[in-house]
């Protein structure tokens, strides 16, 4: 059985994070989840969004994978259970999970939008807290890697944030793999100094997920959701070429920077192009320093991958040295529940010594990090689990249940507030249209309002798809 350091897997917040942590002054407007009309709603300040279907597809068959917006029961409760969760990897060989947020979006941008910047301190550093109090220790040791979020609105808090996470043991930063989108500065500016130095004095890799900007490429609004899903790696494209020629490695020169999900096949052409196009034009367009992107990313970045075994085929290019494994739970390129033989197709012909750093060791000495004991996976109950999904792999939706924190309200009336309620995906939920109704009960994007106003877009764009 390989053991697996999964670089890239996702939580779903359970109900109660914000409001069993948040300063009581707070509570009402902090983000939880309230059923109302047989949906569960994220309720925080003046906004209500659901979560989109695709965020929770592991342990489903296929044919029941949608966009349509999904409740707790909806999930197994691997997606947002510790307890359950450590049995689902473990189940799957997988000894070391590094965690995405959800609500707070994959670089923990959603607080940027708060209109109260001390509520969304506080919630900020409620999720780090869930994280490395709740969530980590809910699992076996060595199991869930401590990654935090910061306040990305103010370089000096998440600094400060970023210190105090590491004096709780965080290992890693989630950040965004591009802020300009948001409306913050970018990484050519010396905006973010002060957080690289803290992540480099910390020793903590800087982890940018794909889609985590907002920005996902799509050629035509006709198109199925599948050309875009399909293209989501371009993200990463964009992210990791901004960087390699941005002053921020050059500056820092031990910050370890990670693309999560972005792929690999693509990294020897895009590094080729870098560094031909860097050499033809740094006399009039300028370049940081002496060294080539194919030379910074040897030295700063890695890249991670999902079921690619011609991508893999190109480690000696890449660097062995740089590449990560990953499983995506739960999301739709999730392996679970067949991690292990998904791996035996993309390692099927690569050296045993690549396949030890790809799939476990590099990320041990990147993270610094000791994976759980692999005496687990052997264990009783482990071992009957895995047996359960070898002879049923959609099991885990037997053990679903209800969240007890969820809390009840009444419909409201729709309309009443002159405002659009059809829900549209932005990200990865659902939230409000919230444009103005006209006197023929229809917004400005055209929706009807009404008994139908909440209604589901049948296509959008997403970050969560991935």
């Amino acid at each position: 059985m390989y053991e697996i350091f999964s670089v890239d897997d996702h939580i779903i917040e359970p109900a109660d994070v914000w409001s069993s942590r948040v300063p009581a002054k707070f509570r009402d407007a902090a983000p939880r989840v309230v059923e109302e009309d047989g949906r569960e709603f994220w309720v925080y300040e003046d906004q209500r969004i659901l979560t989109m279907g695709l965020n929770a597809v592991a342990g489903k068959p296929r044919e029941e994978w949608n966009l349509e917006p999904t409740r707790f029961t909806d999930m197994i409760p691997g997606c947002y259970d510790p307890k359950e969760r450590s049995l689902d990897m473990l189940s799957q060989g997988v000894l070391a999970s590094v965690n995405f947020p959800t609500l707070p979006r994959f670089g923990g941008m959603l607080f940027n939008s708060f209109k109260d910047k001390e509520l969304a301190d506080h919630c900020v550093r409620a999720w780090n807290d869930f994280i490395l109090e709740e969530w980590c220790p809910g699992g076996p040791p060595g199991l869930f890697v401590p990654m935090i979020i910061c306040q990305v609105w103010d370089p000096v808090l998440a600094a400060a944030e970023v210190r105090r996470g590491a004096d709780k043991g965080a290992r890693a930063l989630c950040f965004v793999e591009n802020p300009v989108p948001d409306g913050l500065p970018g990484f050519h500016t010396d905006h973010w100094d002060q957080l690289w130095d803290a992540v480099q004095e910390t020793e903590m890799p800087v982890c940018l997920h794909i889609g985590s900007s907002g920005y996902i490429p799509m050629p035509d609004p006709s198109a199925p959701l599948s050309s875009t899903i399909t293209l989501a790696n371009v993200g990463g494209i964009l992210s990791i070429v901004n960087l390699l020629l941005s002053p921020v490695c050059y500056k820092f020169p031990d910050i370890k920077i990670v693309f999560s999900e972005a792929g690999i096949g693509w990294i020897p052409a895009v590094l080729e192009r870098a560094d031909r196009q860097l050499d033809r034009h740094q006399y009039w367009s300028g370049r940081q320093g002496a060294l080539t992107p194919t030379e910074i990313f040897r030295r700063n970045m890695y890249v991670c991958m999902v079921e690619e075994p011609i991508g893999l085929t190109f480690h000696g290019i890449i660097g062995a040295d740089r590449i990560l494994a990953e499983t995506d739970y739960p999301h739709s390129d999730s392996l679970y529940p067949r991690v292990q033989e998904s791996y035996q197709q993309v390692f099927d012909g690569i050296p045993e010594d690549v396949v030890t750093a790809v799939s476990h060791g590099n990320a041990e000495k990147l993270f610094r990090w000791e994976m759980a004991d692999p005496a687990l996976l052997t264990s009783p109950e482990v071992a009957e689990w895995r047996a359960t999904l070898d002879s049923d792999p959609y099991a885990a939706k037997q053990r679903r249940h209800a969240n007890g924190a969820v809390e009840r309200e009444a419909a409201p009336d729709r309309v009443s507030d002159g405002r659009c309620g059809h829900l549209v995906l932005s990200g990865s939920n659902y939230g409000r249209c919230d444009k103005p109704v006209g006197d023929d009960g229809i917004c400005e994007d055209g929706h009807h309002t009404g008994p139908t106003a909440d209604a589901v877009p049948a296509t959008s764009w997403v970050e969560a798809a991935n």
